[in-house]
């Protein structure tokens, strides 16, 4: 069972959601080379990967498993799923406009032996779950690399359905 299973939401709204966590969306991150932070094509959002960025600028860097605790990157996975909400808050001005969470990538800075991807990339999704309920339940693929930009320890894409 995971966090999400024990907190279901039970406020209105995602972002009565977000309040009830004490979660406050920073304003979104802004791209660090040569491509956009979304792209929306129809009902679909497609969202750049994102890492671990405080709203101050700071990255969380190091290999999971090495200089960085998978508790730690369970954090920091989470942090990328607030920074994943602000860009989903920016383009449709209302989180209450997704219809569904459809897809995630994770991908995680990880020694070669840690396995323990899946449990890092939980923290965004738990945090999805709790924020859209059952809209927040989505296909996901969390895979090891041998490195990611700037050293980060997560880096996470998002697919978005979105309704009116």
């Amino acid at each position: 069972m995971t966090i999400a299973d024990h907190d279901a939401p039970s406020a209105t709204s995602p972002e009565e959601r977000l309040a009830r966590l004490g979660i406050v969306i920073p304003p979104p991150p802004p791209p660090v080379a040569n491509f956009l932070t979304h792209v929306r094509e129809g009902s679909l959002l497609f969202l750049s990967g994102q890492g671990p960025r405080e709203p101050d600028g700071y990255m969380h860097t190091g290999r999971v498993g090495v200089e960085v605790t998978a508790e730690e990157a369970y954090a920091h996975a989470r942090l990328t799923g607030v920074n994943l909400l602000s860009v989903m808050q920016s383009v449709l001005g209302d989180l209450g406009r997704v219809k569904r969470i459809v897809k995630l990538l994770g991908m995680v800075n990880a020694a070669p032996d840690f396995g323990d991807h899946p449990g890092v990339i939980n923290g965004c999704s738990d945090l999805f779950v709790q924020v859209f309920g059952e809209r927040g339940h989505h296909a996901r693929s969390a895979v090891g690399v041998g490195s990611l930009p700037g050293r980060i320890t997560v880096e996470i894409e998002a697919i978005v359905a979105v309704g009116n």
